[in-house]
């Protein structure tokens, strides 16, 4: 029996290209002096109209399933490599910091064979191509300043290549990011998993144990090492040294402590299991940075680039993978208005001797009050119209105004006590971000760097032109400083634009692979952490 084509099964045609069914006829109907050729009659299998039914208000599913001739691809033995590809994958979500919950592993393992079963493996796969691709939550959903552009590919694409795999296993392994990041981080997040000392082992005493060292307390911490792998030779059991530091070292640098050998309060405290909080913290914090690399899984982090990781305050130049240049920063203050957002722009150009266009926000809610009390106030700052010319203060009632009415605008002459310094970095934003110089050297002496009203000040402003000058000139430095002794504003354009990253890693390997953490001075992985939370517990039927 064939049944009649339908709506939802039109829909497939013209999302998924549905081939014409050989039984499709064309009929004749009579007309005034000519026959007329109508449309070919489509019409279905039973089965073929359940699916296409039920995969009609899931647009990717409908896509793929309409490309695939409305025929299921999980059932009987030829379904069963790819059933068994996905719940292998599934069950592994977690190493990636993904809730396996998810995808309903549980009704994946007992499902059986039909209509339901295949929706089923169908809604899971999707899921989890688009979660392993592009992350699990939508960036903005957990932060509105997270402007993160998610370039996420083709779902039905990614099923179609799935089911034509040679090896499907090996298909859904390679799509989450292979950086070399991505992987420790991974490690790293198992290693807390995988680290937890017997409970029944003597705890150790705490003590501050340095190479050289003797006592009673070396012995338990050597066989709460050994016992998770971390064993060091030694002659004297009760002796703290070289073998057993070096021990010591590795097993910090696996915990995300600092790698020094010596076995202090916090290694001691984590060996006997009393960091629970601590390490909590830590392995959310490595989820965290798990999902924000899927977020940046289309990003060519290979390629030259300037990263700023906003919670670490410090920029980098990276080529290759490789950290080329380093400088410390001060980002936007806590205040929500003055957060410095994330988001992936180019950088086009290096300004030297920069005006300082002051921010209309700055403008009304800082200057504005200071004028009304004292036209002369900020005198280092010009009052400019709407035509771009300075207008003179004795001209101008600053009382007649308020923030929304005030039709000026305010600006600093380039010089060294400009707000931006002497050099500012551009990559157009809708934001108006940028990176700059300061006349305020003393903030990067602080270890919380949190003072700017959003763009990111830098430290080593002229180091950090020369090298994104390099691209383009044999001499970069002296070309930056022709630029400078000029004391004009002058705009030198970068060949090629390279990619700059204003990142949020609380989380992140440094050269080494050791995991470095950071605190989360905005909030922001709290945010994320608790909606990852919330997608553990979808379990909706939408995939699309």
């Amino acid at each position: 029996m064939r049944l009649s084509l339908t709506p939802a099964v039109l829909a497939l045609v013209v999302l998924g290209g549905l081939p014409e069914p050989a039984s499709a006829q064309a009929s004749l109907v009579s007309g005034r002096g000519a026959g007329v050729a109508m449309a070919p009659q489509l019409t279905f299998h039973p089965e073929e109209m359940a699916l296409a039914e039920s995969v009609a208000g899931a647009p990717q599913l409908a896509a793929f399933y309409g490309s695939n001739g409305l025929k299921p691809i999980f059932q009987g033995t030829d379904g069963a490599a790819l059933r068994a590809a996905l719940h292998e994958a599934v069950a592994a979500a977690p190493s990636h910091g993904l809730p396996a919950a998810r995808y309903r592993p549980e009704e994946l393992s007992s499902a059986g064979q039909g209509l339901e079963a295949e929706l089923l493996h169908a809604r899971a796969l999707l899921r989890y191509l688009r979660d392993m691709t592009g992350g699990a939550i939508r960036p903005s959903d957990a932060d509105p300043q997270i402007h993160r552009s998610v370039a996420r590919p083709d779902a039905a694409r990614l099923m179609r290549d799935f089911v034509h795999a040679p090896d499907p296993r090996a298909f859904l392994a390679g799509l989450s990011p292979q950086h070399p990041d991505y992987l420790a981080l991974q490690r790293a997040l198992a290693g807390f998993e995988d680290l937890t000392v017997p409970a029944d082992l003597p705890r150790v005493p705490s003590a501050l144990w340095r190479v050289g060292m003797r006592g009673d307390g070396v012995e338990p911490l050597r066989a709460r090492l050994e016992s998770i792998g971390f064993w060091a030779p030694s002659v004297d059991p009760r002796l703290y040294d070289a073998a057993l530091s070096e021990a010591v070292a590795r097993y910090q640098a696996a915990v995300g402590l600092q790698a020094d050998g010596i076995a202090g309060p916090n290694t001691i405290a984590r060996l006997n299991g009393d960091a629970g909080a601590a390490d909590d913290r830590r392995s959310r914090a490595i989820t965290v940075a798990l999902e924000r690399m899927r977020w940046m899984a289309d990003d060519d982090l290979q390629a030259r680039h300037v990263w700023v990781n906003i919670p670490e305050f410090v920029a980098r130049i990276m080529d290759g993978g490789t950290e080329v240049f380093r400088t410390r920063v001060v980002v936007g203050k806590t205040d929500h208005d003055m957060r410095t957002p994330e988001f992936s722009d180019r950088m086009e150009y290096v300004v030297v001797n920069p005006r300082w266009n002051v921010p209309r926000s700055i403008t009304v809610r800082e200057y504005l009050p200071r004028l009304k009390a004292n036209r002369y106030a900020v005198p280092h700052l010009d009052i400019v119209d709407g035509q771009g010319k300075v207008v003179s203060r004795d001209r101008i009632d600053f009382s007649r105004y308020d923030a929304g009415s005030f039709p000026y605008r305010m600006r600093q002459k380039p010089s060294e006590d400009n707000a931006l310094g002497l050099v500012k970095f551009i990559f157009p934003n809708p934001w108006n971000i940028y990176l700059h110089d300061t006349p305020t050297k003393h903030l990067f002496g602080n270890a919380r760097r949190a003072y700017s009203h959003g763009c990111v000040r830098v430290g080593d402003p002229f180091d950090l032109a020369a090298h994104l000058l390099s691209a383009q000139s044999a001499d970069p430095l002296g070309l930056f400083q022709r630029a400078l002794d000029s004391g004009r504003e002058t705009w030198l354009a970068l060949t090629p634009e390279l990619p700059v990253h204003l990142v949020y890693f609380t989380a992140y390997p440094d050269a080494s692979g050791q995991i470095r953490f950071f605190d989360d001075i905005y909030g922001r992985d709290a945010a994320v952490w608790d909606r990852l939370q919330k997608a553990a517990l979808d379990l909706g039927r939408e995939s699309d």
